[in-house]
């Protein structure tokens, strides 16, 4: 089976699978629609994204094409994340 295909056709190498209650999915949509994302996927990926940030991974830099970005790439190491 091929990489799982994302909407502008890039390919992500993993398909994640996870059962949602109706209340959980309720705020991933309104948040979709709030931010005017363009699937569940994708404000999934931009919720991680924004976790993963508050934990001090570094963000996506301006500009960056969707195949260079990911989740993944600490910004600092744990221990100098009370220092921001």
């Amino acid at each position: 089976m091929g990489a799982a295909m994302d909407e502008n056709g890039n390919g992500r190498g993993e398909r994640l699978q996870l059962m949602l209650s109706p209340e959980e999915l309720s705020l991933i949509d309104d948040f979709r629609f709030r931010t005017r994302m363009p699937s569940r996927a994708a404000a999934v990926r931009e919720l991680l994204t924004r976790g993963m940030a508050a934990e001090g991974y570094a963000p996506a830099k301006f500009g960056q094409k969707s195949t260079e970005f990911g989740v993944t790439g600490k910004s600092k190491p744990p221990g100098d994340r009370a220092k921001a």
